[in-house]
């Protein structure tokens, strides 16, 4: 997906990742260590994923500590968040809604502070008010978005960017919008992870038959983290005017075809329990934006990543261990 000539753009750069020991996060890092950038990765992670890498301990809630890691950084890649269940969403608004908040706060702030040429944050489909099809050009701020506290958190921020194009011209900010992302070093614990790592924990613990809630209809769409990580380079290196491009897998999945598709490769029991809710009918992204701006053009079929993501879970199956909660009572 990315030429050559772009990927030789980020050669000897020193990039800031944060949330780079995450699913997304490592997928980058992987593509900017090809390309010969000097990458540091800023994570509260007990996570060391490769030996080239500067690993940064640090909590971004701080605004001392945003304004250390950025002040020599050429580029910045902010991808560091918070992911949870619909349940996690709704019993835990604070522990999503707050740090989320400073976190983003700081670091863009930091990062408009710093001499970095380019930064690019990632905010989320759940920053969309509910439809079937989610369109940039459709977006509107007078309805609030589908998941409340996460999604106002992620708003926020696209409208901090937007502020400081409007008071300082600034346009070396770029914004994406990842679908519902997959892959290798997902959050596959079973208290709070998504649909797919939450779906593989459950055949993984013997679960028998496996009850999935609704009777499959539900579409959703599913992207593979790699190919959002591709997408993440363009847009740095395109830019999105700061406003806010797609990244889907442009190939709507139903909840029986996810489920079906697991079972081709995974021997396990299940059965649809229709008396429990589906949730939304449709939420799909509408990629064309981010194609023809940025040359996005995911590839990787939904087969595929699902086996890659389960081999790496059967290796891994303990690393969530060594991640940050934010859902734990003390936190």
């Amino acid at each position: 997906m990315i030429d050559k000539e772009i990927l030789s753009t980020f050669k000897n750069k020193q990039i800031v990742v944060t949330g780079g020991t995450g699913m997304i996060g490592r997928q980058l890092v992987k593509i900017l260590l090809e390309a010969k950038s000097n990458v540091h990765v800023v994570s509260l992670d007990k996570i060391d994923l490769d030996s080239r890498v500067d690993h940064i301990y640090g909590d971004l809630t701080s605004f001392k500590f945003c304004k250390e890691i950025c002040n020599e950084a050429e580029y910045i890649f902010h991808l560091a968040g918070i992911k949870g269940s619909v349940d996690v969403t709704k019993t835990k608004p604070a522990s999503f809604f707050v740090p989320l908040l400073m976190m983003n706060t700081n670091l863009l702030e930091a990062a408009r502070l710093s001499s970095a040429t380019k930064v690019l944050y990632t905010s989320s489909i759940g920053a969309y008010a509910q439809s079937d099809v989610f369109k940039e050009s459709e977006d509107t701020v007078e309805k609030p978005p589908m998941d409340l506290y996460p999604g106002w958190a992620k708003r926020i921020a696209e409208f901090q960017i937007k502020a400081y194009r409007e008071e300082y011209g600034l346009e070396n900010f770029s914004v994406v919008r990842p679908s519902n992302v997959y892959g290798p070093g997902d959050n596959f614990d079973p208290k709070n992870a998504m649909v797919i790592p939450a779906l593989m924990s459950r055949i993984n613990s013997g679960e028998k038959p496996l009850i999935v809630w609704g009777d499959g209809s539900a579409i959703r769409d599913f992207a593979f983290s790699k190919d959002v990580a591709c997408g993440m380079i363009l847009a740095m290196y395109y830019g999105t005017n700061s406003g806010f491009v797609n990244l889907g897998s442009g190939k709507p999945c139903s909840i029986k075809e996810l489920v079906e598709t697991l079972n081709s490769f995974i021997d396990f029991e299940y059965v649809f329990d229709t008396n429990k809710s589906s949730g939304f009918s449709t939420r799909t992204m509408d990629i064309s934006k981010a194609s023809k701006l940025l040359g996005y053009s995911p590839s990787t079929s939904l087969l595929a990543g699902l086996t890659q993501t389960w081999k790496w879970y059967q290796d891994n199956q303990s690393e969530h261990l060594s991640k940050i909660n934010y859902f734990k009572e003390e936190i």
